[in-house]
């Protein structure tokens, strides 16, 4: 089975990216995490979302 959102993703994005969807959304709904708040953790997983998604774009349009 292959999973994959979209034509051109990887099935390894598509599991990373669900991934995160899942720990923010657990996160916020029952551990009470909050974007910008002085919690430190939330801010580090969106920090590192935010960093490979933007590798994963500029890597990706390169080879097109």
């Amino acid at each position: 089975m292959k999973l994959s959102l979209g034509g051109d993703s990887s099935p390894l994005l598509t599991a990373i990216g669900v991934t995160v969807a899942l720990v923010a959304l657990v996160g916020t709904q029952v551990l009470g995490w909050e974007w910008g708040s002085d919690q430190l953790l939330p801010t580090v997983i969106g920090a590192v979302a935010g960093v490979i998604a933007v590798y994963v774009f500029v890597t990706r349009r390169g080879r097109r």
